[in-house]
């Protein structure tokens, strides 16, 4: 429980990986930020308390002596890792989304897709036929008064 807590940022040998495939055997297939692929191993000290999957993130340390697996997995990544290294800026910009790439406004409803389940009917209502027939209710109104009150 200590190591999910662990917020520190990735030491100068290791770094910041996505999951792509689960091999088995405890391998996984990762995808570094330069699109390079290779197998790495799960350590006996996750296998019955953590698990990844499919677009999962990880930090690896590379393994020097492998052949076909690489690297070990050091730390698994929860949202609250992701968000930490992206306020820090160590998050890799390989990983970040096209959309907070893109996004430069958190209150931006233009992206909302509309609901098609709904119709929306627009009505336009021209300015000046309204103002007449109002000043001509009022007119009226007003001439009713003053023969009412001449009474």
């Amino acid at each position: 429980m200590k190591e999910v807590y662990d917020y520190s940022p990735p030491a100068e040998n290791q770094q910041i990986v996505k999951i792509t495939a689960s091999k088995g055997n405890n391998l996984h297939e990762i995808e570094t930020a330069d699109k390079t692929r290779f197998l790495v191993s799960m350590p006996m000290r996750y296998r019955n308390y953590m698990w990844v999957k499919r677009g999962s993130f990880v930090i690896i340390q590379p393994i020097h002596e492998g052949v076909k697996v690489k690297g070990e997995i050091v730390r698994v990544l929860i949202s609250q890792h992701i968000n930490y290294f992206k306020e820090d800026k160590i998050w890799p910009a390989a990983f970040y989304d096209k959309r907070e790439l893109e996004e430069t406004d958190e209150d931006n409803d233009d992206d909302i897709p509309m609901n098609t389940n709904r119709v929306q009917v627009m009505i336009e209502i021209s300015s000046e036929s309204d103002s007449s027939e109002d000043d001509s209710t009022v007119n009226d109104q007003s001439d009713d008064d003053d023969s009412a009150s001449e009474s």
